[in-house]
């Protein structure tokens, strides 16, 4: 039937996760406009301050709202006029110039008042814990210590808080959907990344780290290097599931995670992260995680687990180097990492990690070798899964592998298994990623070990050669699947000839035979 005259066309209505969606597109819209923002990477830290904000005010409403309710008081982390609903939640309040003072500066006239105090930043940079804990005002100061605003148009940055003024994270399924959208945000970050050398870690392959190091609630749990906060989300959801009491939920909330990030926006990121999956003050250290000399790392420095991807072909500078051993000293970020996680873990069997590390660092020779026999020797090197190239892309194309190892050592035997690719690929990419599912196999296997055409093992200390003074020069762990098809190609030149003659000679018999029978008469 045709519309009358005069009537609008009926809109269809949009679900929530198209809302969201529709709020975070016309936010990167609204932002390309602001000539300060030229790229994507630039403008994504604008989005991701001013969503950090918008969640923490909501999250503080409810808190308030069930302190009220409780008849407990309230503190909020963030003081008038510094709240999202006090400067940014009216969409006609200050805008344009005044705006941009008041984001930036060190001293500006607050929202509201012709009274002056602290710029917004400077503010956030300056809340701190008055006791002794960590609290949820440490981790905003530590969040904004090297956050800038990066938006030059003040207007511009007002119709994206607008924006985000939308987006309601007091309820639960805006909470859910936007889970997803920041899941997005995080990808788009990583890739920018990738560029300059930041490897971020695929969430099958944390999940099943995490999986096969199980975290028990009671146990504390690190990641020095965290990037955007993956393995500690997932190490929390997997702690979450173990809660019974109310005093579990304390131990979980106040014992449990732990992580490290020195570059700002991951940093903020992982924060957010933690926040949104319900860990109320999240504990990462700003600082670089190798600025700690190995000899002061005592029990109190210790954990149960550690889960990492240490940052790939990094650089550190010589005042960090002083840390480490005068013969365990090298500029790969990888292997400085490597020593102090083994410090790190707990002693006598309570201490065990999960590493990502590249191939260079299992046939690396040098310093390398001393460090891989320092593993073997003095922990329990267990187990090393091999992954097939293209689970880091688009990042690389370079196979890493996990390795896991405790403090139960030293270590005997060495268990390897590699990871198929399935039939139909040749790599995995960045459109045809690794799926959890794909690790069931090796699930299985983890718990009931035995060789098979994917897994063997071999005993540690073999792997150690040293010269006539006992010095290591080599612990060689790219070690090639003796059960594959094409083992063959691996064995000693000697043994290999002696099989293509046996092989041919077989062959001559066979067609000896052939010939015989044809010139037999019929």
């Amino acid at each position: 039937m045709a519309r009358q005259p005069g009537t609008k066309k009926k809109q269809p209505t949009q679900t929530t996760a198209q809302r969201l969606d529709s709020i975070i597109k016309s936010a990167r819209k609204h932002m390309r406009k602001d000539r300060g923002l030229n790229t994507d990477l630039e403008r994504l830290p604008t989005l991701v301050w001013v969503m950090f904000l918008k969640f923490l005010d909501d999250k503080e409403r409810i808190e308030e709202e069930k302190s009220v309710l409780s008849g407990t008081p309230f503190k909020p982390a963030i003081a008038r006029p510094y709240r999202w609903r006090d400067w940014a939640a009216k969409s006609e309040g200050i805008t344009g110039p005044d705006l941009i003072r008041f984001v930036n500066d060190e001293k500006a006239v607050l929202p509201g008042s012709e009274e002056e105090g602290p710029g917004l930043f400077a503010y956030l940079r300056s809340l701190r814990n008055g006791g002794s804990g960590k609290d949820r005002r440490d981790v905003i100061a530590n969040a904004f210590r090297s956050i800038s605003n990066r938006a030059e148009s003040g207007y511009v940055l007002r119709d994206v808080i607008n924006l985000i003024d939308d987006i309601h994270f007091t309820s639960s399924e805006e909470m859910q959907i936007l889970g997803r959208l920041y899941e997005t945000l995080l990808r788009e970050i990583r890739d920018a990344a990738g560029q300059s050398g930041e490897f971020y870690t695929p969430r099958p392959v944390v999940r099943f780290m995490v999986n096969v190091t199980d975290p028990r609630l009671g146990e504390t749990v690190l990641d020095p290097a965290c990037g955007t906060g993956g393995f500690l989300t997932e190490a929390f959801e997997h702690l979450s599931a173990q809660c019974r009491t109310v005093a579990d939920r304390k131990t979980l909330q106040t014992a449990s995670i732990f992580g490290g990030e020195v570059k700002s926006l991951p940093y903020m990121l992982a924060e957010m992260g933690l926040l949104l999956h319900g860990l109320e003050a999240p504990q990462i250290d700003p600082e670089n995680g190798l600025r700690h000399r190995l000899t002061d790392i005592g029990e109190k420095d210790r954990v149960n687990v550690i889960l990492t991807n240490p940052p790939f072909g990094g650089e550190e500078e010589k005042g960090i180097l002083n840390n480490f051993p005068e013969d365990k000293r090298c500029q790969e970020t990888t292997l400085l990492f490597l020593q102090m996680i083994m410090r790190r873990l707990k002693k006598a069997g309570k201490g065990r990690a999960a590493v990502v590390v590249p191939n260079g660092t299992l046939f690396g020779d040098g310093v390398a070798a001393r460090i891989k026999a320092d593993l073997i020797e003095n922990y329990n090197l267990h187990t090393v899964v091999r992954l097939p190239e293209g689970v880091f892309a688009p990042y690389t194309d370079i196979p890493a592998n996990l390795i896991f190892f405790d403090t139960s050592g030293p270590t005997k035997d060495i268990w390897f298994y590699e990871h198929p690719l399935p039939p139909d690929r040749r790599k995995y990419t960045k459109t045809n990623a690794l799926a959890f599912e794909e690790f069931e196999p090796c699930l299985s296997w983890w718990a009931n070990r035995e060789e098979t055409e994917r897994a063997w093992k071999v005993h540690g200390h073999d792997l150690i050669q040293r010269d006539a003074e006992g010095k290591v020069v080599s612990c060689n762990l790219d070690l090639k699947n003796p059960n594959a098809a094409d083992a063959l190609d691996h064995r000693p030149p000697a043994e290999l000839v002696d099989s293509l003659i046996t092989h041919e000679r077989r062959i001559l018999d066979i067609l000896a035979e052939i010939k015989a029978t044809l010139a037999e008469p019929v």
